[in-house]
């Protein structure tokens, strides 16, 4: 199934954005305008996490949280080389292995975005061993300054914030997308979409919807967020690793397989009433699902602790290469996730609730 022009659009102005842990600014101005657009009120953690408020009307209503965070993985500035090559610690989890010879972007001082690339050395001059790998740390990010001074100049600075660039194409008759970012641009794109289908839509409970800071580095908005929400149920979005990739059809997480039923990660074992709610709303919604498990964690780990606890879900996709700016994801897989959520998010009433509540006393 193909995506519109206007979720096209969606993917291609919220991948394009450039956020790392700590400066979503980007990524957050977009959603205030277009969460102002729809009329709704807005919220903000401290850190810098935003979210929209759809109110119901019945009186204490419930409270559902839909989060999926702002932040990508990339650079931040540690060192100006004399020389005006720049050294960087990466922020979030990147493999060196894709890096070396990328193209990147420096957003200086005055927010411009300067051109360049990680530098690699030809085969000929590399020497053993210690040429087969390179640690992120001893990389030289190459934006053709002539010294240090040259760089300062230009408005490069300790801390500043470096992404590898990611253009969006759109594959295979629109079967899949190729862009950056994707993790977990696509859980903001599924949001958004929300507000635009449910805006005229009375629920019974009170939706939250919004984009959490600092997931990449340790879930840290998602805590947050959920402290200034207090949630009585939260839906993680977020894009987990395809495993597909070498041709296994036997393991989890397969492209065009559909949502993630993601029974356990690293950080969170799944509430099985909350699985099988989530399988039955696609079911009804007729799209595809698959099992799914994970070594890594979302901003579920850390929602599905607060207070005394918080009934908490994924609703995720896999992609293939993510954490790189070459990730790849089923257009049908974002469909079925899309209308699923839908499903859950009209069924959810007063009994359903308390059915979900009541199932652990």
């Amino acid at each position: 199934m193909k995506l519109n022009k206007h979720q096209l659009q969606l993917f291609e102005d919220l991948t394009q954005l450039n956020g790392i842990a700590g400066q979503e600014d980007e990524i957050r101005a977009y959603l205030k305008k277009a969460y102002s657009d729809l009329g709704l009120d807005l919220m903000f953690d401290k850190l810098g996490s935003i979210i929209a408020v759809k109110k119901s009307k019945k009186e204490n209503a419930k409270k559902v949280f839909l989060v999926a965070h702002m932040d990508e993985v990339g650079f931040m500035v540690v060192n100006i080389l004399p020389n005006g090559m720049i050294k960087a610690n990466p922020v979030g989890g990147l493999n060196s292995e894709t890096l070396l010879s990328s193209r990147v972007l420096l957003k200086t001082k005055d927010g411009r975005y300067l051109k360049g690339a990680i530098a690699s050395l030809p085969p000929h001059l590399l020497k053993g061993a210690e040429g087969t790998k390179t640690d992120i740390s001893n990389m030289l990010f190459d934006f053709g300054f002539i010294s240090k001074e040259d760089a300062l100049n230009n408005g490069v600075y300790i801390g500043a914030m470096m992404v590898i660039e990611g253009k969006m194409e759109v594959l295979n008759g629109e079967e899949r997308i190729l862009t950056k970012a994707v993790d977990d641009r696509y859980g903001l794109v599924l949001g958004l979409e929300m507000l635009e289908s449910l805006k005229d839509v009375e629920l019974d409970y009170d939706l939250y919807v919004g984009g959490s800071v600092q997931e990449e580095v340790g879930c840290r908005g998602g805590m947050t967020s959920g402290y200034l929400v207090n949630p009585d149920l939260a839906i993680v979005l977020d894009c987990s690793p395809a495993r597909d990739t070498s041709g296994d059809t036997s393991a989890l997480g397969q492209l065009g397989k559909g949502v993630l039923v993601r029974f356990m990660d690293g950080n969170m074992i799944a509430f099985k009433e909350l699985l099988d709610f989530q399988v039955k709303c696609c079911e009804e919604a007729k799209v595809n699902y698959q099992y799914f498990d994970s070594p890594g964690g979302t901003d579920a780990g850390n929602i599905h602790k607060l207070r005394d606890g918080v009934l908490t879900l994924t609703h995720c996709i896999c992609a293939r290469s993510i954490h790189t700016c070459s990730t790849i994801f089923d257009t049908n897989d974002y469909i079925s996730a899309r209308e699923s959520l839908l499903v859950m998010l009209k069924r959810l009433n007063t009994s359903e609730f308390d059915e979900l509540l009541g199932a652990r006393r």
